[in-house]
C-alpha cells in the first residue's frame, strides 16, 4: 500500500468511482483505519468501511454498485491472502496499541520495505505504493496492471487539485490527461468484471468467504 516517506509530501489515493476530481484523503493510523482508507481508495489504489467490518458481499448483477463489487472482491482476496500466511484479517473493533502482530499484519497487507512505485504530482505532492502484499496482489488480480493502475487512478484522482494548483481549468486538465483517463476507464471495466467472477466463485478451502 501507499506509504509516508520522511521528507516527502505524500498523498493517498481515493475509492474507486467516477473519475474523482477532489484531493485524496490523509494517511489514517492503525492497521484496521488503514486498510479501510485503503478498501476506499481501492480498488487503487488501493476502501471499505465494510472492508474492515465485515459487511456482506454484494450481489453480482445488472443492479450492483461497480465500486462495491471491487471492494467486495479486494476484502475476499486480501483475507485469503492474510489467512494463507497464518494472519487474521483486520477487522474493527475497540482502539487499542498497536503490537508486533499488528506490523506484521499490516507489512503482509500493505507491503514491506521502500516503495517500488512512485509519482509526483503538479502540485507537490509524491504518491507511493508497495507493488508487494496482499493489497498489490489483489488489485493485480482485478485490474491487471497494477502499475498502470496506480498512475492511472493516480492522475485521475488528483485533476480538481492540479487545476487549482495550476490555475487552468477543470477541462483543459482533463484534456491534458486523456490517456489517463482511458486507462483509468479501461482497468476499472476490468476490475469490474473479474470482482463478479472473485464473488461467484466459491472461496478456495480454508479461506474465509466475503
Amino acid at each position: 500500500m501507499i506509504k509516508e516517506l520522511p521528507g516527502s509530501r505524500t498523498r493517498r489515493l481515493r475509492r474507486p468511482g467516477r473519475p474523482p476530481s477532489a484531493a485524496v484523503p490523509a494517511r489514517a493510523s492503525g492497521v484496521v483505519r488503514a486498510f479501510a482508507v485503503a478498501c476506499a481508495a481501492l480498488a487503487g489504489w488501493a476502501v471499505l468501511a465494510g472492508c474492515a467490518g465485515k459487511a456482506p458481499a454484494p450481489r453480482p448483477g445488472s443492479g450492483a454498485d461497480p465500486d462495491e463489487l471491487i471492494k467486495a472482491a479486494t476484502q475476499r482476496l486480501t483475507d485469503a491472502c492474510l489467512t494463507r500466511q497464518g494472519l487474521v484479517p483486520p477487522r474493527a473493533g475497540p482502539v487499542r496499541p498497536r503490537d508486533a502482530g499488528d506490523r506484521r499484519v499490516s507489512a503482509a497487507l500493505f507491503g514491506a520495505g521502500p516503495a517500488e512505485l512512485s509519482l509526483a504530482l503538479p502540485t507537490g505532492h509524491v504518491v507511493r505504493a508497495h507493488t508487494d502484499g496482499c493489497l498489490a496482489a489483489a488489485q493485480q488480480r482485478l485490474y491487471g496492471d497494477q502499475p498502470g493502475w496506480f498512475r492511472a487512478s493516480v492522475v485521475v484522482n488528483n485533476l480538481r487539485p492540479e487545476a487549482d494548483h495550476t490555475h487552468r481549468d477543470l477541462a483543459e486538465v482533463r484534456a491534458r490527461h486523456r490517456a489517463e483517463i482511458a486507462d483509468w476507464e479501461r482497468l476499472r471495466a476490468r476490475a469490474v468484471t473479474e470482482a463478479t467472477t472473485v464473488l461467484t466463485s466459491p472461496p478456495p478451502k480454508g479461506n474465509p468467504p466475503a
